[in-house]
């Protein structure tokens, strides 16, 4: 059995295999495709792969709408296939982790046609029907109930219509979940991000929701329900039987409620995905966008980081598949270089356990399509129909290019020639059209790029224990344009300061370390003759400069 915390000094990165490389020549991203770039995914310096989820899927969520969960998709390749990544991963010292979606399945899968058929058959209570329907809203599609001919009944979908929603509470379901969990870690999988596991128990009765939560009325009666823990803990024995990793998803998860999955002797998962650092620009979701505000996200930081301290364990991004590129939101695409390398610091020397999503090494910026037509993510074209649809166009269609999932899921730019390198035939969506110059050749000639500034993050995030288990400590938390904080373990610190600006901004260097003598370790403009640190209690900071500093403290 695998040693269990070996999460913490992990570094992660996510493939959503779809648009990572095409292995066979069909446009689409496939494990052959991910076969061949592991030894680059290895020379990022991560040790574990998350997978988005790879299983066979009608795609009306692109693989989070599943209808088999012990296969993979034919898009993809085979289990055969699966297995030799695996095993070749394995060999290389990178961890595998899968996507478990169980809070609901695709409409197509055997389950729910299944269960449409009548109130009497084996699957008759796999998923949540009621004659009448509550009031609550789906977050992709309209009222979170439809009505089915053939059962004639509504079953719920808290997501898509395609999605509908699993009942945990039938015993016969919890026990496919954990048939399945031991499927992949039997064949040697080393744990599980599972999506949206905080919404898995509903509250008896399933009550209408509330009046003045738009779209989410219903959240307070299926987020952290009455039978979570309970049912989370059947898993985490299964889990345990493996030593298997387990990755929580939590949608506007407070901190209190992340505690007791966390910590403690309830606790259920090793690591959550919280999404208050990602509210800095936004109200709820990316779609309702407002000025980008460092001090909200520094008080998102350092409110999970002063949380999680000493019980829990923090997860650290900036990307994935869920939230459009972090340059084009927290950065400057006119500062592209700088700010790319700017964002990478300041969240992976936090902590906790980094992760990084495909493409976010080589700074990918958000698309802009011209016609929503063009997007195909359902939250997209949801987001477009439903809010401030009386706003022109060209307004609405400005929201999309910055707040659209599908920002982070277009093909990989890994060279230069058609196609970004992705595949040798069209794609099965657009390519950004930066790509000639943001791809993973260019950069790799680059000295300065910000490929090469993400491996020195990971190389000196891994090698030291001051950065993988200090303490943190932010400095001047209502500055509105600087984040500067501290790790701290035994006898060493680290200063890490992070300009936001796009003008020179003058820094306070914090008063217990004015005339202390520190190594600059790391630095996204070219490094001085001198790397002591100034002994001045102002220093100036170029456009979205960050300076890491190493101290000695005896």
């Amino acid at each position: 059995m695998m040693q269990r915390d070996w999460y913490k000094t992990a570094v992660f990165y996510q493939i959503w295999v779809r648009s990572f490389a095409d292995g066979n020549g069909d446009g689409i991203g496939d494990l052959y495709g991910v076969y061949k770039k592991l030894p680059y995914i290895k020379s990022l310096g991560v040790n574990a792969i998350w997978f988005s989820p790879l299983y066979p899927s009608p795609n009306a969520d692109f693989g989070y709408d599943i209808s088999d969960y012990c296969d993979i998709h034919p898009d993809y390749g085979t289990l055969d296939q699966f297995k030799k990544v695996l095993d070749r991963a394995h060999e290389m010292g990178i961890r595998v982790v899968m996507d478990l979606v169980i809070n609901h399945t695709s409409d197509e899968h055997k389950w729910f046609k299944e269960s449409c058929k009548g109130k009497d058959n084996e699957y008759s209570d796999y998923y949540i029907w009621r004659d009448k329907p509550n009031n609550w809203n789906s977050i992709f599609e309209g009222k979170a109930w439809e009505y089915n001919e053939e059962r004639g009944q509504y079953y719920l979908h808290i997501f898509a219509k395609k999605q509908p929603d699993l009942n945990m509470d039938n015993p016969k379901v919890r026990e496919e979940v954990k048939k399945i969990m031991r499927f992949w870690l039997d064949m040697g999988v080393d744990g599980f991000r599972e999506d949206v596991i905080t919404f898995i128990s509903k509250k008896e009765g399933l009550p209408d929701g509330l009046p003045f939560l738009p779209i989410v009325n219903g959240m307070p009666y299926y987020k952290d329900g009455p039978h979570i823990i309970e049912y989370l803990k059947e898993f985490r024995e299964v889990s345990d039987e493996y030593g298997a990793v387990q990755i929580g998803e939590g949608p506007m998860t407070t901190v209190r409620s992340a505690l007791k999955y966390l910590t403690g002797p309830e606790k259920t998962l090793d690591l959550m995905f919280s999404f208050d650092h990602m509210l800095a620009d936004c109200f709820y979701t990316e779609y309702l966008h407002r000025k980008f505000d460092l001090v909200k996200l520094k008080r998102a930081f350092s409110k999970w980081q002063r949380a999680l301290n000493n019980d829990g364990w923090n997860t650290l991004y900036l990307e994935n598949h869920d939230h459009p590129r972090i340059i084009s939101r927290y950065g400057s695409e006119r500062h592209w270089k700088a700010s790319g390398k700017m964002l990478a610091a300041c969240y992976m020397f936090q902590k906790g356990t980094p992760f990084i999503y495909q493409g976010q090494e080589i700074g990918m910026t958000n698309i802009r399509l011209r016609d929503i037509a063009h997007y195909v993510d359902v939250s997209s074209i949801m987001n477009f129909n439903l809010f401030n649809t009386d706003d022109p166009i060209n307004k609405r269609m400005a929201r999309i290019h910055i707040s659209s999932r599908d920002s982070s899921r277009t093909p990989m730019q890994w060279n230069g020639t058609k196609y970004a390198g992705f595949s040798r035939v069209k794609p099965w969506f657009y390519v950004n059209r930066n790509y000639k110059t943001v791809n993973v050749k260019a950069e790799e000639e680059d000295h300065g790029s910000i490929l090469n500034f993400y491996r020195k993050c990971t190389e000196l995030k891994s090698s030291s224990k001051t950065l993988i288990y200090g303490s943190y400590r932010e400095f001047f938390p209502k500055n509105r344009h600087i984040y500067t904080y501290e790790r701290k373990w035994d006898n060493i610190s680290y200063l890490v300061i992070c300009s936001f600006s796009s003008h020179g901004r003058h820094w306070n260097i914090p008063d217990e370390y004015v005339g202390r003598i520190g190594k600059l370790a790391l630095c996204n403009y070219p490094m001085p003759v001198s790397t002591a640190i100034s002994q001045k209690p102002r220093d100036l900071l170029r456009p979205y400069e960050v300076r890491v500093y190493r101290y000695k403290l005896k």
